[in-house]
Formats: C-alpha cells, structure tokens, sequence
C-alpha cells in the first residue's frame, strides 16, 4: 500500500512527530510511505528528516513558500505523482486542503488540535462543506470527538485512536544518568496554552526549598509574543541564572533522561506526545488536571494539580524532585499499538465500494 502523510509544516511539534514515527514504522512493515507538507520544512525538523530518509520514507517537502492557490497545485501534483493509495491529512488546515483536490484517493482527516478549531465560524462552515470527503475521520482524544460532533454533527467513520509512544526510544532505562542537582524541564510550544507563564511563577517557590533546582523550557516558538513574556518574567523574577530557555530540540529522549522531572502545565491538550513520552521514560511528572491527562492520574510518580495555583504546582514540583523513576504501564498507548490501528484504517477506507444493487 502506498501511504502519504500530510502535515503542515515539517517541524518538531506534537502531530508532526507523530506522522514521522508511523511513517518510519509503516515503511519498516512493507509499505510504501512518504511524508509531505504544504509548507517548506523548519530548519529543526533537519535531523527528523534524514531519519526519514534513512529508513526509506520519501519526504514531498516544497522547496519554497506558496500561496493558497499555490500550495493546492503543488500538493495535487505531489499526491498524483506518488500514485497514492490513502492519504492521512494530520490536523485540520491540511485536511482541508486534502479534500479540496480533485483526487481519488481516500482521505483520512487526523485530529490533533489541543484547542477545538471549530470555534472559529471560518472553520465550521468549510468543515461542514468537506466533511463527507473525508473517507474516515480519526480523533486523538474524547475532547476531539466532542468537538466535532457540536460543531459539526457525527461522521460516520469517525474513530479514536490515542497517540503511541516509542518504546525503543522512550522506554524506561535500566540506568537512566540523570543530571546533577534538580533539574525540571518543561517541553512544548511557547504559547498560551502550553502555560509556562505558570511554571516559571511556581519556579520562584521551588527555589526557595531547592537550592540546586534548575529549570529546562524548550519548545517551538509559535507565539514569538508568549516567548518574550517568559523571557521577561524569568529576568523580573531574578532568576536568569536558574532557568534556560531553548527552542525546539531533537534531543528529547536524553532531555528527559537527563532530568528529575517532567513538567507539562498546559491548559488544554488533545492526546499529548510529550506527555507519552515522559510517562515511558519513568521520569516523575508534574501536568494539570485537564481530561486528557487524567488516565494518568493513579500512575506512580504522576502529580496531577491546579497550575495556576503557584503554591500547589510549586509543592507538586518540591515533592516530585525527590522521588524515583517509575515503570508504568503503557499497554495500547505505544507506537506499534497506535500504528496497527492506522494501518486497520487505511486497510478500509482503500476496500472497494460496494457497487449499488441493479434495480
């Protein structure tokens, strides 16, 4: 089977590293993959690429930035020219732009959104247009599925599939090093929803009852504004020396075998890779007391709390620091579990339709 995944933009964000692990496993399993893109790749997503590359998945990156009409031209000639048999669109603008095409091939429409997209009146109008060419429609949470039937009402082959983690990469270590001191690192993008405000503010508390704490903040600039709030919070509060901003990292892996906690405060998720990821890595985790992380919630080593509480999130993180790494049990949340349930999808929606009955 031929296969295409669509993203946005190649880069080092939650869906897009996802469309990279299930392509690669994909490949690895017979198939034909590729990964293509309506804009060109970021620079960070350099190293994921040869990965690709490495293991036979085809990247269909545009060399160049188009326009609207632009992207549609050289996405049909992209998916025409890889002759492919079904065509995962992940999130919604690429999903939207996959069913615009005049294309055969079946389109399975990925969403990933930690927000519901559906709020804005632009985006439930073109979506109630084109629902029906999405031949399957998969949800990475509940929150998703609840989304699109308010906004939208019910497609009818419409699945959750939670994301899965690489166990070969995140698994638990025998002997995980980790780093000198306290450190706690937070990943994700800079922007509002992923709510680092808050733990730089309970930062300030944790200081204060761990001398040698430090703090990790890395991410996807995607609100160059929210960056700079950050950035000025950690010089206001006096704490440049303790806590290092960095943009987004390929090193994900060490990062959070290199460190003592995994913080993740957001304010709303769809099914969290980095949260996945900290989970497998045994590392104990600080995150907030939203739906999608609350199967989590009796893990050992898993605090879930109220982040705009600065003193409970900072007691959370206190406590957190000094406990071990634990094993947890990931069963149907790893990669080769979420990649089957892929491939049961394509498998489907590329069966021939059955020919109508003859009056």
């Amino acid at each position: 089977m031929r296969i295409v995944h669509l993203v946005l933009a190649p880069r080092l964000s939650g869906a897009e590293v996802l469309a990279k692990d299930l392509a690669i496993h994909q490949q690895k399993g017979g198939e034909t993959v590729a990964v293509a893109s309506l804009t060109p790749a970021h620079d960070d997503f350099m190293a994921l690429k040869a990965e690709l590359v490495a293991n036979g998945v085809q990247c269909l990156f545009p060399e160049r930035m188009y326009g609207r009409f632009g992207k549609l031209w050289n996405l049909y000639r992209t998916i025409h020219g890889f002759r492919a048999d079904v065509l995962f669109a992940h999130a919604t603008i690429p999903a939207f732009y996959a069913r615009t095409m005049p294309l055969a091939v079946p389109v399975v429409y990925v969403m990933h959104s930690a927000t519901n997209d559906f709020e804005r009146s632009l985006f439930r109008r073109v979506e109630r247009l084109l629902s029906r060419r999405a031949r399957a429609v998969i949800a990475v949470s509940p929150s998703n599925i609840d989304d699109y039937v308010g906004a939208v009402g019910r497609h009818p082959a419409m699945t959750l599939i939670p994301n899965g983690v690489d166990m070969s990469r995140f698994g638990m270590r025998t002997r995980a090093h980790a780093a000198d001191g306290a450190q706690i690192v937070q990943i994700g993008r800079y922007t509002s929803v992923k709510n680092q405000l808050s733990t730089v503010h309970a930062f300030q508390q944790v200081v204060e009852r761990v001398s040698d704490a430090r703090l990790l903040l890395c991410g996807v600039i995607e609100d160059p504004a929210y960056h700079a709030a950050v950035r000025d919070l950690v010089e206001k509060l006096g704490l440049a020396g303790r806590v290092s901003l960095h943009g987004p990292r390929a090193d994900v892996a060490e990062l959070l075998f290199s460190s003592n906690v995994f913080a993740m405060p957001s304010r709303s998720e769809g099914h969290s890779i980095a949260f996945l990821e900290a989970l497998a890595s045994g590392v104990p985790v600080v995150a907030s007391t939203i739906r999608p992380f609350s199967f989590a919630a009796d893990f050992p080593g898993v605090h879930l709390c109220d982040p705009d509480d600065t003193k409970a999130y900072a007691d959370a993180l206190v406590l957190a620091l000094s406990e071990p790494r634990s094993h947890r049990p990931l069963g149907g949340l790893t990669l080769a579990d979420t990649a089957a349930r892929y491939l049961a999808v394509a498998r489907e929606v590329t069966r021939p339709m059955p020919r109508a009955a003859p009056v």
